[in-house]
């Protein structure tokens, strides 16, 4: 860390100049309207890797449909994961329910008052119990993402890493002697403020009124913090993705299994390859002529590969690609649409007509793939 910590005077002099612009500038966000706990709560991880503009809405079907945490508890988890979908990084809604139901049985329905007990709730890290300690219960816990991060690393001159666990230490230590006892919830929320409104990544300089305390901006230093290394890059996985429709005009669709990526949520079936083989699907399985679309193909002429021992007749061109990528791994789907006059069901699969889509809990990427199939397929 280049600059010195703050003295008492610098300190309560930062205090008030920064509670004084946020409470002149903050946003009027529908989770700010109180403080409970619960409300905090759910606020704070739907906003984990997501837009505050997409939490909004999905905040406000959220509180309507579980609006207490009894109700959380005690939610069907269907339901929970339909409310939740395309908010993404499911296991945050099934941690909630756990959360919940720990709330229940282990803080007879009350939500525990201190930091340790609130670490103690399924899916809440330091993070969030830092969040809902502060606002909640005016308590003076840091709350560290990475949007405070940067803005104190600027006004401090942090220079390790802060792509770095060791490094969270630094920033709480911070944290810890500049926060307001008396506001420490508004304090903690300010810092996120300025982070996401005005000492953003692409910021080339703090506002006048931040200035005298920003350590880069004195040194002519600002786009050299945070210090972060390069994130690694996503795997790629490539897979062929199968639109499948049988005699009463229903589709296969697979449920995945109950742990892991996207558990217990449907989609299309899909089989992964290699990444030649998908790249041969996709140059030479395009639209070339009018036989290309017949489904009137012997099974020899169908695509080997897909879905092996399946009694489905595909049409010879794929329906386009769609790409999704999750926070390690970048999928890449090859759409292909095939007809069935034979009864079959894989395991884990049901069959469902398009109107039925809407009673199951579908990813992010069956939606794309639903989109890109019917925006395809309807050219045609």
């Amino acid at each position: 860390m280049k600059s010195k910590m703050w003295d008492e005077q610098t300190i309560h002099a930062f205090q008030t100049t920064l509670l004084d612009w946020y409470h002149q500038n903050k946003r009027n966000l529908p989770w700010r309207a109180d403080t409970n706990p619960y409300k905090v709560w759910i606020s704070e991880i739907m906003l984990q890797q997501t837009r505050v503009d997409t939490v909004i809405d999905y905040y406000y079907r959220f509180m309507e449909e579980f609006p207490t945490v009894k109700s959380l508890a005690e939610a069907n988890e269907e339901k929970l994961l339909k409310v939740w979908e395309g908010l993404g990084y499911y296991s945050r809604a099934r941690n909630l329910k756990v959360a919940a139901t720990q709330i229940q049985e282990d803080f007879n329905g009350e939500f525990p008052q201190t930091v340790e007990g609130i670490r103690s709730l399924k899916g809440i890290g330091p993070y969030t119990a830092g969040a809902i300690a502060s606002i909640s219960f005016g308590l003076p816990e840091p709350a560290i993402d990475g949007n405070v991060m940067r803005v104190i690393s600027r006004l401090f001159g942090v220079e390790e890493d802060i792509a770095k666990a060791s490094t969270y230490k630094i920033f709480d230590q911070i944290l810890r002697a500049i926060i307001s006892y008396e506001n420490p919830g508004d304090m903690n929320q300010a810092l996120m403020e300025v982070g996401a409104t005005v000492s953003t990544p692409a910021a080339k300089e703090c506002p006048e009124w931040l200035k005298p305390f920003c350590y880069a901006c004195a040194h002519d230093e600002h786009d050299k913090f945070p210090v972060k290394s390069k994130k690694a890059k996503p795997k790629d996985v490539y897979y062929l993705a199968g639109v499948i429709e049988n005699k009463e005009h229903e589709h296969l669709l697979i449920q995945r299994p109950e742990n892991g990526l996207l558990a217990k949520m449907w989609h299309y079936p899909l089989e992964e390859v290699e990444p030649r083989k998908y790249q041969e699907f996709k140059q030479l399985w395009q639209k070339e002529d009018s036989k290309q679309l017949s489904l009137d193909l012997v099974a020899e002429d169908t695509v080997p590969e897909l879905f092996s021992g399946w009694p489905v007749v595909w049409q010879k061109r794929h329906f386009g690609e769609v790409t999704h990528v999750f926070s390690h791994l970048k999928w890449h789907i090859l759409i292909f649409y095939g007809r069935t006059q034979t009864e079959f069901l894989p395991e884990h699969g049901k069959w469902l007509d398009e109107q039925s889509f809407s009673d199951l809990v579908f990813p992010k990427v069956q939606q794309k793939i639903v989109q890109q199939f019917n925006k395809t397929h309807k050219v045609e």
